[in-house]
C-alpha cells in the first residue's frame, strides 16, 4: 500500500513509519508540520529507504493536503497529526483545538473528496485510521476497564478535542461512507518519546541529580503501552480492521505512578551508579488540575478479532526504554535544543 502517516516525526508516529518500512512492502509518505515534538532525527534509521518519503505539511493547509493525496495516491492514511500533552493543554487550548479538532475535518474533508474520485475497488479498500486515546474515555475507580462501548467523558482540554476528533471521524464515516477506523490507546512509553511526559522526565531529572516531580500522592493508575507495541497494533488494525469500528488498545500494565517512579529509579541505580539511590530525589508537587484518577483498557476485542497482543511487559520495556536514554543522550539535546528544559507545566497558573 501507499500509506500516508500523519505526524510520522512525533513519538508514536516515528515508531510507526520505522515499523512500515523496517518489517512491511507498504511506501510511506509522512507528512509532519515539525513542532517542538516532531523530530526528523527520530527516523534518520530509515531516512534513506526509497520507499519513505517526507512532506512538511500542516494538517489544517487543505491546499498542501489535496496537492499531496493527488501526488502521492495513497491507499490508506493513519492519522496520528495531533497535540498531546494534557500539561500543556492546560496552559494554552488553543493549539488543541485547531490541530486536533480543525486538523481532523481538514484531514477528514480532503480524504473524502479524494477518496470519492477512486474506481470502485480502490475505494472499498481504502482505509482512514484514526489515532486517539483512552482519555476521551474520563476517568476510573478503583475497578473496572474502557471497552469500546463506554461512554465519553473527557475531563481535560486535550481529551476534549480528542473525543471531538473521534466524533467528527465516526461522522464521516457514517454520514459519507468514508472507510474509517478509530483505535483508543493508553499511554504509551519507549525511544524516542520527547521528554515532558513522566517516564522520559523522570529518567532525565535523576541523571541530572534532579527533583523527580511527581504528582499529587503519586496514587494515580495508568496503563502502560510500550511504544512499539502500539505500532504493531496500528498496523494491524489498517490492514485487517473493519471499516467503521474502534479498538481499544493497551499493554496490560496498569502501575500506580509512584511504582513507575520508583522502578526507573531502581533500574538507574543498578544501570548507572549501584552506590545511589535515586529514589531520595523524589518530590511530591501539587497536583495536575483535574488530574484524572485512573485508566485501564479493555484489549480484549483486538486480540479476539485481529489476534494482536503487547509483546512487552513493564518490566521488559521499561528496561529498554532506560536503556534507550542513557545511549541517546545526543539525541535529547538535539530535540530539545532550546525549547524546553523539563520545567513543569500545566499549573493552571500561567497567564
Amino acid at each position: 500500500m501507499n500509506i500516508i502517516v500523519t505526524g510520522g516525526a512525533g513519538f508514536i508516529g516515528s515508531a510507526l513509519v520505522r515499523l512500515l518500512i523496517n518489517e512491511t512492502k507498504h511506501t510511506v509518505l509522512n507528512f509532519d508540520k515539525l513542532t517542538y515534538a516532531g523530530h526528523l532525527e527520530s527516523l534518520e534509521t530509515i531516512s534513506e529507504s526509497n520507499r519513505y518519503q517526507f512532506e512538511k505539511v500542516d494538517i489544517c493547509d487543505a491546499e498542501k493536503i489535496k496537492r499531496v493525496f493527488d501526488e502521492f495516491q495513497p491507499d490508506a492514511i493513519m492519522h496520528l497529526a495531533a497535540e498531546s500533552h494534557v500539561d500543556r493543554s492546560i496552559d494554552g487550548s488553543a493549539a488543541f483545538i485547531r490541530t486536533n479538532i480543525n486538523g481532523t475535518h481538514t484531514l477528514l474533508e480532503e480524504a473524502k473528496t479524494y477518496w470519492k474520485k477512486l474506481s470502485e475497488d480502490k475505494k472499498g479498500a481504502f482505509r482512514f485510521l484514526h489515532v486517539s486515546t483512552d482519555e476521551v474515555y474520563g476517568s476510573l475507580g478503583d475497578d473496572g476497564f474502557f471497552t469500546e462501548e463506554t461512554p465519553y467523558d473527557p475531563r481535560s482540554p486535550y481529551s476534549s478535542s480528542k473525543a471531538s476528533s473521534d466524533h467528527l471521524v465516526r461522522a464521516w464515516q457514517h454520514t459519507f461512507g468514508l472507510p474509517t477506523l478509530i483505535t483508543n490507546c493508553s499511554n504509551n512509553y519507549g525511544p524516542y518519546q520527547f521528554p515532558e511526559k513522566l517516564i522520559p522526565v523522570v529518567i532525565l531529572k535523576a541523571l541530572q541529580g534532579n527533583e523527580i516531580p511527581v504528582y499529587g500522592t503519586g496514587e494515580n493508575v495508568r496503563d502502560w503501552l510500550y511504544v512499539d507495541d502500539h505500532a504493531r497494533a496500528l498496523l494491524t488494525v489498517v490492514e485487517n480492521g473493519e471499516p467503521g469500528e474502534t479498538y481499544n488498545i493497551g499493554g496490560h500494565n496498569e502501575k500506580q505512578n509512584m511504582e513507575v517512579v520508583h522502578t526507573i529509579c531502581d533500574t538507574l541505580n543498578e544501570l548507572v551508579a549501584k552506590e545511589k539511590n535515586y529514589r531520595e530525589l523524589i518530590t511530591f508537587v501539587t497536583d495536575r488540575p483535574g488530574h484524572d484518577f485512573r485508566y485501564a483498557i479493555d484489549a480484549s476485542k483486538i486480540e479476539k478479532e485481529l489476534d494482536w497482543t503487547p509483546e512487552e511487559t513493564f518490566e521488559t520495556g521499561i528496561k529498554k526504554t532506560i536503556q534507550w536514554y542513557l545511549d541517546n543522550m545526543d539525541w535529547v539535546e538535539a530535540v530539545t535544543g532550546n525549547n524546553y528544559n523539563l520545567e513543569r507545566l500545566g499549573t493552571g497558573l500561567k497567564v
